[in-house]
């Protein structure tokens, strides 16, 4: 073929995957496949891909694939360090090398895994913006020859349309996100928040939703503060058949213990000196619906029993009144506290526990979910850009870096303020790191090994001794550090809470 014949068929390829881009913004994977084709149809090699960078872990995963072992590439990460690819992505340079064994940055993890040997490639970044976000490879260059730099100018050119395929896919997502909100806001109203998230953890959990809302029984979501419980019991009431009754919230720890049975129950008049007229409670105004109790750690031992006979019977009597009330209402509870060490302690009521425990759902906090931390950053900027009347229309990558590696003690709630902040404080057109005045200090979700724990040497130093005595002293500051509270311990230690129990009876813990 001459260098005529492939200057015409490239520029026609060019203008064929230029109207694909212009033209198809939903299936991004389908238009990236044909640019792979086309490239090893122009500089005729075995196989292609394309790496993303997955920024929750900062590792490139394969998005395409395409030749003899592509599929099973797949599901293989790629390290941004100590491999050509990770290299490329690092310094945003192309690369030819026609001796990968021989090449010092070359990782064999791939081959090692799917038995497909690399010969020699051509790797080179993606680029939006002058940041790279991706890496395009081509390897093995048919019959056994060695790519040329005419192959890695044909490469570029279609890396630069692959970028803006994926550019566009990537705004088209977020608009289509952002009207879906808004179609959110006006079937349901403004009384409800939106429901963002991309985690595989909390896509999990919205299905456990979908089959929860179908049922009647009482739910207890568990999680740190500001992980977004009330989010799970709005979209429990939203999908369930009760979506069109009341949905009524109350906060257990904001009143006092007298003012808050008379918010639940209601009061008559003449039942305590501020009692001037009759008042209906929130399990009335919630007849038909559901009611959210938050935080029903704070609610009393004296209301926990009027609470543990709504649930059983239905009915209650308002404050002050002996006729009794019968309402038709769904509980949803959540809390932060270890429930199950106040029932050990006789501050909650083991009754209620059970009846409230009937349907469990456990929010992971946001370190424990990264992939949700950039779509709920951009739909906080958005809405805060027009709250402050500025035009952000995002953020840097250094910005977007501190994001990922913040270790985010006050989950979404602390997100939520850290963009309203930098929204006032910075200047469009993006959000910089120093905008978001995160504190350095709580950067970072593990903990290096010289913090981990002090190893005794008591002389003993088989391998088994040792980790015995690494186990004991990382769980020993696990516990130190939640206060010695077991669940919060068996969370970040990824084991279930009466597994560290058993831990600590194991390992001498006191």
């Amino acid at each position: 073929m001459t260098p005529t014949s492939i200057d015409a068929e490239k520029l026609s390829t060019l203008i064929e995957i230029n109207a694909l881009i212009n033209s198809s913004y939903s299936d991004v994977n389908a238009l990236l496949i044909y640019i792979l084709e086309s490239a090893m149809r122009l500089v005729r090699c075995e196989s292609s891909s394309i790496l993303l960078v997955n920024k929750a872990d900062n590792t490139l995963h394969f998005e395409v694939a395409l030749g003899p072992k592509g599929a099973e590439a797949k599901s293989i990460p790629v390290k941004t360090k100590g491999s050509i690819a990770g290299w490329v992505y690092e310094h945003c340079q192309s690369v030819i090398v026609n001796d990968v064994a021989l090449d010092e940055r070359f990782s064999s993890t791939v081959q090692d895994k799917t038995g497909y040997v690399t010969k020699n490639m051509i790797a080179v970044p993606m680029r939006i913006r002058n940041v790279c976000v991706g890496v395009i490879e081509l390897l093995n260059k048919a019959d056994g020859k060695d790519f040329t730099k005419q192959d890695l100018d044909i490469i570029e050119q279609l890396s630069i349309q692959a970028s803006i395929a994926y550019s566009n896919a990537d705004t088209y997502r977020q608009a289509r996100s952002e009207i879906n909100v808004l179609q959110s806001t006006i079937k349901h109203g403004t009384e409800f928040h939106s429901f963002i998230a991309k985690s595989p953890a909390m896509i999990d959990l919205l299905s456990v939703v979908d089959q929860v809302a179908k049922t009647n029984s009482s739910v207890l979501v568990l999680g740190e503060s500001g992980v977004g419980k009330e989010l799970f019991a709005e979209q429990i009431h939203l999908k369930s058949a009760r979506a069109k009754k009341p949905f009524v919230r109350v906060n257990c720890a904001a009143l006092s213990p007298l003012l808050l049975e008379s918010e639940l129950f209601g009061h008559v008049k003449g039942a305590f000196t501020d009692a001037v007229s009759n008042r209906k409670g929130r399990f009335e105004a919630a007849d038909g619906g559901t009611i959210f109790l938050d935080e029903i750690g704070e609610l009393p031992l004296d209301l926990q029993v009027k609470l543990l006979r709504v649930i059983q019977s239905r009915a209650f009597e308002k404050v002050g009144s002996s006729r009794t009330i019968s309402v038709d209402v769904r509980i949803v509870a959540a809390t932060n506290r270890d429930i199950e060490k106040m029932v050990q302690e006789g501050t909650f009521r083991s009754d209620l526990y059970y009846r409230l425990n009937v349907l469990p759902i456990t929010v992971p906090p946001l370190r424990q979910r990264k992939e949700d931390i950039e779509p709920l950053a951009h739909f906080f900027c958005s809405r805060f850009s027009a709250e402050t009347k500025k035009n952000f229309v995002g953020f840097s990558q250094d910005a977007l870096e501190l994001l990922f590696s913040y270790y985010w003690p006050g989950n979404i709630r602390e997100l939520e303020n850290t963009v309203e902040r930098a929204c006032v404080l910075g200047k469009p057109p993006y959000i910089h790191a120093a905008d978001l005045r995160l504190n350095s200090k709580v950067v970072g979700d593990e903990p290096r090994v010289s913090e981990v724990a002090v190893i005794q040497d008591d002389g003993d130093r088989t391998l088994k001794a040792m980790i015995t005595k690494f186990k004991r002293s990382y769980v020993n500051k696990i516990l130190e550090e939640t206060n010695w509270n077991q669940t919060e311990a068996g969370k970040i230690l990824g084991i279930q809470r009466t597994y560290v129990s058993r831990l600590m009876n194991e390992l001498g813990i006191r």
